[in-house]
């Protein structure tokens, strides 16, 4: 499972920075689909722990925002 996620969480990387560095509209959406699709597959085959940190960083880092 951590391969998996590991493949798709590197074709949504390449795609992101494909679409980002493309000049033509067509293939730009289309990256920029396949790197949205790519994501949404990693988180959903990722391990619990991973989505656990994805979650609590941000809450974490907006907690110590209020403090300061």
């Amino acid at each position: 499972m951590l391969v998996t996620s590991l493949i798709t969480l590197g074709i949504a990387s390449m795609s992101a920075f494909l679409s980002l560095n493309l000049k033509e509209d067509i293939v730009k959406v289309s990256m920029g689909c396949l790197a949205l699709l790519s994501l949404f597959i990693t988180l959903v085959l990722a391990p619990w722990i991973l989505k656990l940190s994805l979650v609590a960083v941000p809450l974490y880092f907006d907690k110590f925002k209020k403090i300061l």
